[in-house]
């Protein structure tokens, strides 16, 4: 619609106006559009995106740009103006966490607190209580680390939030300026003159948070003084103003000057010129110029005004003029370029680095002229921000591998002899290197890159690692095997070859303890014999019953069974046995009824022989006995020869072969197994790869040695290569070099001693293995090169000028000085030369030559009254006593020789004389004696020292006690005047710990036991006892104090000792009642214990040492049985009970009939059953442990890993301990651990490093300087080990050496030289004193030569001053400097640190200039260890309704007000309470406190207490007063009665409170008055029982009921005591009767 509206005006105009106008309003039209085209679309942005692309400011951020209408739609983007198109893209900081490195938030200070309005509200004008509310800003920005250049805060927001940059704050009240009390009033002057006197404060605090300003420090007034007589109004006093401008003459005065003069005080008409090269017009560069000065002398009157001259002549008129010297300020030349920065990397550190210049001095300053600048100039540097700095190293401790273990470092400080044993063992000591090395980032990298390189320990930070540690070494044990086995049967090498014939026997023996660390390794574990028809298979037969051929009895048949079994015991099929006939029938025979009867045969007993020689052969025996006799008729019984047999057994030799071995050979690689080397993985220790190792096998034979190996048997043959771990080569490692230690940067003077510079590196590891070996160097040491040496240079002077004399034409003015002599200058060039007198420049010689030579001296020309003298002679020689003096002389020259008053020798000496100076010096000692230092406590270690062991710990040595050097007249002097060494020695013993020692052990005892687990004891035995903190012994036996025991668990094989026993004899008969000879009889044989170890195997032994509970029977009952009886064999063996004992179950036995009887006899029983009862004749069987044993060592071992072991052993359920070999067949559960590892703990001493080097000492020069040494503990002790001392460190004081220092004396009085007042000097002197540095010490002058250079800030030595004319305005002195307050809210300091003021009054001295002068200056400065004050006002006692009202600070100093008089009574302190309302009651006589209102300047003025008091109308009632509220009151013991309109009507007395107390002997005073003014501080504490009609209140009535009930109480409850206690009451003593004497108590 707009568009067309527009549109319709150019139509109507085109018809009324042409065409020129209608092109003209179009292209207007045009124009407008497109404006209203811009104005209705506009450029839309989004959020900017997050930065992406690479680390750092490589990253690019977008966001959307798009073009919309006002109206909110979005069109093209050619609708917006191109030009106003904001960007899409912009450059970023992509932030890593590697930054954070990198960058950091820098937060300033909090600045100062500034008010804010609370809650939105302006805060009214003295609301103010306590403080107000403020806030507080600090500036934060985010930083790059390295260049310090400032970054977005959002680089720094990825890592931590941005700090606050605002707080809340408090601003305390505005206080006031607080001032101090008046100080008295001055004296006025005794004159008539009129004057004033004045009195002074000072300021104490300054006004704080906008307080009202100090008031007037000084308060003057008029003296009262009596009328002057006419023309002696005023005082006259000579002013003298200060110096001028030092100027240079006139020429026409130089000219003046040039003439010659004759000087009246040389002989002869001699003519000198009189210093005119001093005005030289044209003079060298620098010369000192010497001018002239003056000043003015004026006189004044008392009331300030200027007078005659004349008004205050007097003898000597001052000196109005004096010779100067020009000043020239000191020249330097141009700025060095500066140097490059120090830091050259950087790691996040905030510091920056450094750079410096330096400009020289062309010449010095001359006269008052400006001394020399700072020479050199530091600055901050950074490298500019444009690349990064390299990371700066960072250092990390390192250490090398573990040394070998050591068990001798344990014993370094006990018995030597535990050197001696070579296979020490067990717990012991290994070492380490630990050194520091330097770590780097390697740039664009950021990973770490090591310099393996050592530096110096202290760069690195923490603790270093231990450089020992305990550790063990393996003891060695040897091989221990058990028992040989039996002799096997004798078997063909290979049962699988038929054809050969020959074969061994052969037995066995199994290791039972591995051997640890000995190349030995184990004896031969098979042994072997020859022999001959070797069986691999055999029958093994059993018989069956006997059956007769015919018949019940007679010959027959016994059939057999047999099993094919091969070597191993083992059934094997029949066919393998078939090489071997198999028996299968045995002819036996059964007895018939007239038969003798014989006994089947014994077992064969034991061999006699375990093998066969020519001397001796093995044999066995059986035998068999008759059991029954024939009857007639019946087959006989053999013979007796025919009842025994024997036969040969072990016929084997005695020699037997055995393979033996030689050790392994190192593993060495082999062609064949390197193929291997890919496939097999070795666990354990890093390897390279699978080697193979050899040995050598011999045949041996047990008598003779080695033979052929056709003795031994080839299939148990050892093997001659085993493969093995090849271990890597280690070679050695070591650090490079550290670097050159430095060579000193300073300059060296030419004649000092080389300086060597050294270096050194750390083994890291050992070689090993077949690896490179170490290097034999370690450390290095060389000169060091290139040392400067300090260049020379020296001032040299030139001759002194003439006297220069103030120009005549200025001296002319002054009356009387008209002659040219008195006091002048004379100057004299210095020059620099270098050591080849070649001329230097002036800054050289100050640097290298000492202080410059003075240019100026003061001098004097003689007018021609004075006495004039030759120079001093040299002083004579002194001899070499210390009583003796020496002389100079000098002489009378010219004129003054003939002159009287020159011959005066009191004023004027000729001679000199003084003490010579005396060499002889008094030694004093000084401090206390040093620890006992043992083994060269100055010595210095040596570098690379690594040793612990090298000092000596206790022993001889010396202790040190410094010494002070004093010469005759008492001045301290160094000390090698009195001793080389500056120390008294003395010798001194550290006493050396001994240790508890014992004997060696004592063999073993035998076993407790002989059957099953026992105990073995050993035992040492006390040799020294310890002392002076050596170990202590180990817990003694109680009942001998000198032993110690150790018993360890031992096992007896309860089978190592058996019965044996032999055949029964033959049936023994008694013939005498039998003549058939049978029936029962005796029989009897032999028992013997023998022993079954294998050495002494069938050995008889004594009886004692088998089990005596299992002996067996040596006789027992037998039949022999009679013809035609019945007979039966033996009885067997009792058939085997159950495992677990049952009553139901029974036990059997049987025997055959072994012959039929022929009567109807019967035979007797064949079986026999009994219960199985436990324990009677059933027993059960269970494993035992012992407990474990304590941890058992090696030999050689006292500490360490070791081994605990338990015993196992086989328990009967009756409790006897029976052979393993019991529990072993019923195969019962055997428990797994017998023993376990443990460690003994070792007893460590504690290990100390060497001995420092002794540090400097504390202080250069003086008392008290101490020189310390320290060591560090390397291993703590443990155990019982010698503790470590708590001593780390000695001390030792350093020799007294004198201190020289300037000492400046006080300033003196205000001088002015020849008046009374104006301007003048103070002076002070600069004085060399030598003293000792203590709190004490007393200084006394020496050389200045001996203190050096003057003091540049302290040589300020004359100041100028002022001493004011009657009638000036002037300031006082500085007031002394206030107590130190802070500002504190509630009782709490508001900041940390206090001020404190000082101040300066200004003094009137005439009442005429008292309006033009004006002025009073403060001082304030910060202070620290400030207190909180409280102010409060402080009252007199009133005195005629007035009192004195004063504030007084809390530490008692008045600070406003004035303070009563001298005869006023002194303030009593009663603090004053607050309420809401107002003030109820009066305190009579205090200070006043407001709490948390102290005002603006100390106290509060709304809480002032009152001076005046007033009543109206006027007290004037009987005892009443006006009180502090301005109201009448009553004294004490009166009460108010009091009108309807509150005025007082009277006053009543308060009946009961008369004293009681009073003396009926003397009661005058009884009713005295009291104070009224008393009556008034008690009376608001009074407590009024009547109301004011006189009538008790309700309270008293009250008060009464419950003190009866009270005193009821009490009686009741004493009544009840005492009825209780009566019946223990025992008779009372009898005592003394009590006399009462009666002395005029009321109340008695």
């Amino acid at each position: 619609m707009l568009l067309q509206q527009n549109w319709v005006s150019p139509h109507w105009a085109w018809q009324s106006l042409g065409k020129s106008f209608l092109l003209f309003v179009f292209l207007l039209q045009t124009a407008d559009l497109e404006a209203r085209r811009g104005h209705q679309f506009v450029w839309k942005t989004g959020h900017w995106g997050r930065c992406i692309g690479d680390c750092g400011s490589g990253g690019v951020r977008s966001r959307a740009v798009w073009c919309t209408h006002v109206e909110g739609w979005t069109t093209f983007h050619a609708n917006c103006n191109q030009k106003d198109k904001p960007e899409n893209q912009r450059k970023c900081f992509k932030v890593c966490d590697w930054h954070l490195e990198l960058f950091e938030w820098e937060v300033s200070g909090w600045d100062r607190c500034g008010l804010v309005p609370f809650a939105g509200s302006e805060v009214e004008a003295g609301v103010c209580v306590t403080a107000q509310h403020g806030l507080q800003r600090r500036s934060i920005r985010c930083l790059q680390k390295l260049n310090r250049t400032v970054v977005a805060n959002e680089i720094c927001e990825y890592f931590t939030p941005q700090p606050p940059a605002e707080q809340a704050c408090l601003v305390p009240c505005p206080r006031d300026c607080i001032v101090s009390e008046f100080s008295g009033w001055s004296k006025c002057g005794t004159g008539c003159a009129k004057s004033l006197q004045h009195r002074t404060r000072a300021v104490i605090a300054p006004p704080l948070y906008g307080g009202a300003p100090c008031p007037n420090l000084t308060e003057s007034r008029a003296c009262s003084t009596p009328a002057c007589p006419l023309g002696e109004e005023h005082t006259y006093s000579l002013r003298v103003g200060s110096w001028g401008e030092c100027q240079l003459p006139h020429p026409k005065d130089i000219e003046l000057e040039g003439r010659t003069m004759l000087d009246l005080g040389l002989d002869s008409g001699e003519q000198i010129k009189s210093g005119i090269q001093g005005y030289k017009a044209h003079h060298r560069p620098r010369e000192v110029e010497i001018g002239y000065q003056t000043r003015q002398v004026r006189c004044v009157r008392s009331d300030g005004k200027n007078a005659a001259l004349s008004l205050c002549m007097q003898d000597s008129v001052p000196l109005t003029f004096k010779s100067c010297v020009i000043a020239k300020d000191c020249e330097t030349s141009e700025w060095s370029a500066w140097s490059p920065c120090s830091r050259t990397c950087s790691w996040g550190e905030l510091a920056p680095g450094f750079r410096s210049r330096r400009r020289g001095v062309q010449s010095v300053a001359v006269g008052t002229g400006k001394q020399c600048p700072e020479l050199e100039e530091r600055e901050a540097c950074n490298t500019g921000g444009k690349e990064l700095l390299q990371p700066c190293p960072r250092f990390a401790w390192r250490t090398s591998e573990w040394k070998a273990c050591q068990v001798s470092l344990l014993f370094d400080q006990q018995d030597s002899h535990h050197h001696k044993h070579a296979g020490l063992c067990g717990g012991g000591i290994q070492t380490r290197e630990v050194y520091c090395v330097q770590i780097t980032m390697e740039l664009g990298m950021h990973r770490l890159k090591e310099v393996t390189r050592p530096v110096d320990g202290k760069l690195c930070l923490g603790p270093a690692p231990s450089s020992s540690q305990l550790c063990d070494l393996p003891c060695l044990s040897e091989c221990i095997v058990s028992s040989w086995s039996v002799w096997g049967p004798c078997l063909p090498e290979n049962c699988q070859d038929h054809h050969g014939r020959r074969g061994f026997r052969m037995r066995q023996r199994q290791v039972t303890v591995d051997p640890v660390g000995t190349l030995a390794g184990c004896p031969h574990l098979i042994e072997s014999i020859p022999c001959e028809d070797p069986v691999c298979y055999e029958w093994i037969v059993s018989e069956g019953m006997c059956v007769t051929n015919h018949g019940k009895c007679g010959p027959g048949k016994r059939m057999l069974t047999a099993v094919c079994r091969n070597k191993k015991g083992e059934e094997v099929p029949h066919h393998l046995c078939s090489e071997v006939p198999r028996p299968e029938v045995m002819a036996c025979e059964i007895p018939c009824a007239a038969d003798c009867v014989i006994s089947e045969w014994s077992p064969w007993s034991l061999c006699s022989h375990s093998c066969s020689s020519k001397n001796a052969e093995g044999s066995q025996s059986r035998s068999r006995s008759i059991l029954a006799l024939p009857a007639e008729g019946g087959k006989a019984c053999p013979p007796d020869r025919a009842l025994q047999e024997h036969r040969a057994c072990n016929d084997h030799p005695c020699v037997h072969f055995f393979w033996e071995t030689s050790p392994w050979s190192s593993c060495s690689e082999d062609a064949l197994v390197t193929a291997l080397n890919g496939t097999i993985n070795w666990s354990g220790e890093a390897t390279c790869g699978v080697g193979v190792q050899t040995r050598k096998v011999f045949c041996m034979k047990s008598s003779s040695g080695q033979v052929t190996p056709k003795r031994c048997p080839e299939s148990i043959r050892p093997e001659t290569v085993r493969p093995c771990l090849l271990l890597c080569k280690k070679d050695c490692i070591v650090t490079p070099f550290s670097e050159w230690t430095r060579c000193p940067t300073a300059c060296q003077p030419g004649n000092a001693t080389a300086v060597k510079q050294s270096r050194y590196r750390i083994i890291v590891q050992d070689a090993a293995n077949g690896g490179q070996a170490c290097p034999d160097t370690l450390y290095e040491e060389r000169e060091c090169e290139d040392i400067p040496i300090c260049p020379v240079y020296r001032w040299k002077t030139h001759r002194w000028s003439h006297c220069v004399l103030v120009p005549a034409s200025v001296r002319q003015a002054v009356p009387g000085h008209n002659e040219a002599c008195g006091h002048g200058l004379q100057s004299r060039a210095v020059t620099c030369l270098s050591e080849h007198n070649s001329s230097a420049n002036v800054g050289d010689c100050m640097q290298w030559a000492g202080a410059m030579p003075s240019l100026v001296q003061e001098c004097l020309v003689p007018c021609k009254d004075d006495c004039t003298f030759t120079p001093w002679s040299k002083f004579t020689a002194c001899s070499s006593d210390c009583e003796s003096t020496r002389t100079r002389r000098r002489s009378l020259t010219g004129r003054s020789r003939k002159r009287d008053k020159c011959q005066n020798t009191e004023l004027y000496p000729q001679v000199e004389t003084e003490l010579c100076p005396c060499e002889v010096f008094t030694s004093q000692p000084h401090g206390n004696w040093s620890d006992c230092i043992i083994g060269g406590g100055t010595s210095e270690p040596q570098l690379g020292a690594r040793s612990h062991r090298d000092a000596k710990e206790c022993g001889e040595g010396v202790r040190l006690r410094a010494i002070a050097c004093y010469d005759k007249t008492g001045r301290l002097v160094e000390p090698s005047h009195c001793s080389s060494s500056g120390y008294i020695e003395e010798s001194c013993t550290v006493p050396c710990p001994f240790d508890c020692k014992l004997s060696d052990w004592s063999s073993w005892s035998p076993c407790s036991s002989s059957c099953g687990p026992g105990v073995k004891v050993r035992s040492k035995w006390l040799k020294e006892k310890p002392y002076n903190g050596g170990r202590p012994c180990p817990k003694l036996d109680l009942k001998n104090q000198a032993q110690v025991y150790e018993a360890v668990p031992c096992y007896t094989e309860c089978n190592q000792y058996s019965w044996v026993v032999e055949p029964w004899s033959p049936c023994k008969i008694n013939s005498e009642q039998n003549s058939l000879h049978c029936g029962e009889g005796i029989q009897t044989r032999k028992v013997r214990c023998v022993s079954t170890a294998e050495d002494h195997g069938g050995e008889t032994v004594p009886n004692v040492l088998c089990n005596q509970t299992e002996i067996p029977d040596t006789m027992q009952k037998c039949s022999l049985y009679c013809p035609s009886e019945c007979a039966v064999s033996d009885w067997g063996q009792w058939s085997k009970c159950p495992q677990a004992c049952d009553p139901t179950v029974m036990q059997t036995r049987t025997r055959q009939v072994l012959r039929s009887s022929v009567s109807t006899k019967p035979c007797p029983e064949v079986s026999q059953m009994k219960p199985c009862i436990l324990n009677q004749n059933c027993f059960q069987y269970q494993y035992n442990l012992t407990g474990w044993s304590g941890c058992q060592l090696g030999a050689n071992a006292t500490c360490g890993h070791g081994e605990r072991r338990r015993l196992l052993s086989c328990q009967r359920s009756d409790g006897a301990i029976v052979s393993t070999q019991l529990c072993q067949r019923l195969r019962l559960e055997k428990p797994v651990q017998l023993s376990s590892r443990c460690v003994v703990g070792c007893t460590v001493d504690c290990r100390l490093s060497a001995w420092s080097a002794w540090s400097q000492c504390s202080h250069t020069c003086g008392a008290g300087g101490q020189m310390v040494r320290g060591r560090s503990v390397v291993l703590q002790a443990a155990g019982e080990g010698r503790p470590c001392p708590e001593q780390l460190t000695q001390h030792r004081s350093c020799p007294v050496k004198p201190c020289y220092s300037w000492q400046l004396g006080p300033w003196s009085p205000c001088r002015v030289q020849g008046g009374q007042c104006g301007d003048g000097l103070q002076v002070r002197n600069l004085t060399c004193v030598v003293h000792d540095a203590s709190v004490s010490a007393t200084s006394k002058p020496v050389e200045n030569a001996l203190c050096g250079e003057l003091p540049l800030k302290e040589s300020v030595l004359q100041l100028p001053c002022s001493v004011p004319c009657p009638g000036d305005c002037h300031l006082t002195e500085w007031s002394e400097w206030s107590s130190c307050e802070l500002t504190c809210i509630h009782g709490r300091s508001f900041e940390t640190t206090g001020r404190q003021s000082r101040s300066r009054a200004f003094i009137v001295q005439h009442p005429e200039n008292q309006e033009s002068c004006s002025g009073q200056v403060m001082e304030t400065q910060p202070c620290s260890g400030g207190k909180c004050y409280d102010y409060l006002w402080k009252t007199s006692l009133w005195r005629d309704n007035v009192r004195t009202v004063w504030c007084q600070r809390s530490d008692g100093m008045n600070v406003t007000g004035t303070h009563h008089s001298n005869w006023e009574i002194p303030a009593v302190a009663v603090t004053y309470k607050f309420c809401q309302c107002r003030m109820e009651k009066e305190i009579h006589g205090q200070h006043f406190e407001a709490p948390g209102e102290i005002d603006k300047g100390g106290c509060a003025l709304r809480t002032k207490p009152a001076e005046v008091r007033h009543c109206s109308p006027a007290c004037r009632k009987p005892f009443s007063y006006c009180t502090q509220r301005g109201v009448c009151g009553c004294e004490r013991g009166y009460t108010e009665i009091m009108r309807s309109n509150g005025v007082l009507d009277y006053c009543m007395k308060v009946p009961g409170l008369e004293d009681k107390k009073a003396d009926v002997k003397t009661i005058a005073g009884k009713n005295k008055p009291v104070n009224s003014k008393m009556h008034d501080i008690f009376k608001g504490w009074s407590i009024q029982p009547f109301n004011p009609d006189g009538k008790l209140k309700m309270w008293v009535y009250g008060v009464s009921a419950g003190g009866f009930l009270i005193i009821v109480f009490l009686i009741f409850t004493s009544y009840l005591m005492c009825k209780k206690t009566k019946p223990h009451q025992s008779t009372p003593p009898q005592q003394k009767p009590l006399t009462l004497a009666y002395d005029g108590d009321i109340d008695m």
